[in-house]
């Protein structure tokens, strides 16, 4: 239910069903022209560089236009009970994929550390595959084949980021505090704090990895470890970008006067997404830089 349902005392559909929509045709195209242009400009061809760039753009034009359609509908008063229950459902099961999506990987640096990495140092597999090879984690491969490199330690660049985004994590809180008292412009100064905090942590991650190419040798191909590193860091590092785009959206939403206290669910949403990638990290934290 929107602001202009409680504003009004309108009733909203049983069920808001959109119209047809060419939403999902265009961002099919859209990926699909990504996806090719990735295609080629790995293999060489300059045009398909040009094609994901096409792709990139005509994709952020339909999400643009889509996610303003849904707004419109959501202000115009259309978005009953059951339709909020249903953007909670949809939300809740898209964190549920990002939570096995990372699971994977801490699963697969679990699974090389504890099993795979002692299991090829053990006498027999050193007699028949690398004799000088040793369980060390992390380690250079069968014959030092990796180039000698440093693995990346929790001080002092990943601490000060926890520190930024367990920090971003309170503001949230107190943001979504002030905006269920109905004060609205504490929540958008706390709103715009955690906005800020998030994309300092994406700074500081730039120089991280800037660090770890330059003065530790660790690249995407320095082993496993490398591997696993700039996968996990990468893409959780993605999603505090797509998390703090969210949040600045919905701060600028809240400056046009969108939101009540009661019906608020595009802030709430982006708040369960901000507080799920502060606990991605937490475990990257303790498993890649201290563990």
């Amino acid at each position: 239910m929107s602001a202009s349902h409680s504003a009004h005392g309108n009733e909203a559909p049983y069920y808001y069903v959109p119209h047809d929509s060419a939403h999902p045709v265009r961002a099919s195209v859209s990926l699909l022209a990504v996806l090719l242009g990735a295609a080629f400009w790995l293999n060489g061809y300059q045009a398909g560089f040009w094609a994901f760039l096409v792709g990139i753009a005509a994709l952020f034009v339909v999400l643009y236009r889509w996610f303003g359609d849904a707004i419109r509908e959501s202000e115009s008063g259309l978005n009953s009970k059951r339709v909020d229950n249903a953007y909670r459902w949809s939300m809740a099961w898209f964190i549920f994929s990002e939570v096995m999506f990372f699971a994977a990987f801490f699963g697969a640096l679990w699974y090389i550390r504890t099993i795979s990495t002692p299991l090829l140092s053990n006498m027999e597999h050193q007699a028949l595959l690398w004799p000088s090879f040793t369980g060390s984690w992390p380690n250079f491969g069968p014959a030092n084949i990796v180039e000698p490199f440093e693995a990346m330690g929790p001080f002092w660049l990943p601490t000060i980021n926890t520190a930024l985004l367990l920090t971003s994590g309170l503001t949230l809180t107190i943001a979504h505090h002030a905006l269920r008292a109905a004060h609205r412009n504490k929540a958008i100064f706390w709103l715009l704090a955690t906005v800020i905090l998030g994309f300092v942590f994406v700074f500081c991650q730039a120089y991280e990895y800037y660090h770890a190419y330059t003065d530790l040798n660790l690249r995407f191909d320095s082993g496993a470890f490398g591997s696993l590193f700039y996968m996990l860091t990468g893409f959780h590092g993605f999603h505090v970008i797509l998390g703090a785009s969210m949040l600045t959206v919905i701060m600028f939403r809240m400056i046009r006067g969108h939101f009540t206290a009661d019906h608020h669910f595009g802030f709430e949403g982006a708040a369960w997404y901000w507080h799920f990638v502060d606990v991605v990290w937490l475990g990257l934290y303790l498993f890649v830089y201290w563990f």
